[in-house]
């Protein structure tokens, strides 16, 4: 009988540590906005294009009469940049981590857009590099600006996925959902993603 609980206690004790490693090492995952590619308007490429007068006339024309019919359709991918330090030399063994499930919403100049989440699940590998967390993105600008005249939408989207542009102005909140050894782990609450600091 003493066997069987000595069994038990010892079980008991490496789960317990298990569980404790795999938390802290999921705790220590970091998460921060990267880049945008692939940033279309309508079908038109911006990513190479720096203000409205790298546009052709037939670009402009195409834009012109979508805005006058009060649309303004946007597609790109935001790229999430994920570390993962959990490489081995803080005290735990190294570890790799899958992103199982990102649900996710958006925020464009503090404005509330659109929610979704990540198409398939993304492996963050224990070395301290870091790996990217693609998100489709498809929304109509005009739908979230309504009050925004043409040049101020033109100028968003460049700044948002054109040559120069950037993430400044774009805010992620997620929940990412963690698959370890013990089972898939959301975390207790939302992460505020954004371009200039990483977030664990």
């Amino acid at each position: 009988m003493k066997k069987i609980f000595l069994i038990i206690g010892i079980i008991t004790f490496v789960y317990s540590c298990s569980v404790y490693e795999t938390f802290v090492n999921l705790s220590r995952l970091q998460f921060k906005l990267g880049t945008v590619n692939n940033f279309n308007l309508n079908g038109i490429n911006l990513s190479n294009k720096n203000k409205l007068n790298d546009l052709n006339l037939q670009d402009i024309l195409n834009i012109s009469s979508m805005f006058s019919s009060g649309k303004f359709p946007v597609s790109f991918t935001l790229n999430v940049d994920a570390k993962n330090p959990n490489d081995g030399t803080g005290g735990f063994k190294a570890t790799d981590a899958t992103i199982q499930s990102f649900p996710w919403r958006l925020k464009i100049d503090n404005k509330v857009t659109i929610s979704g989440n990540i198409d398939k699940p993304v492996s963050v590998p224990g070395t301290g590099d870091v790996a990217k967390i693609p998100i489709a993105i498809q929304l109509d600008l005009a739908e979230f600006f309504k009050d925004e005249g043409y040049e101020s939408l033109i100028n968003l989207a460049l700044t948002l996925g054109g040559k120069n542009g950037s993430t400044s102005s774009l805010t992620l909140y997620a929940d990412p959902v963690v698959n370890t050894v013990i089972g898939n782990i959301s975390y207790p609450g939302e992460l505020k993603i954004i371009d200039k600091s990483f977030t664990n």
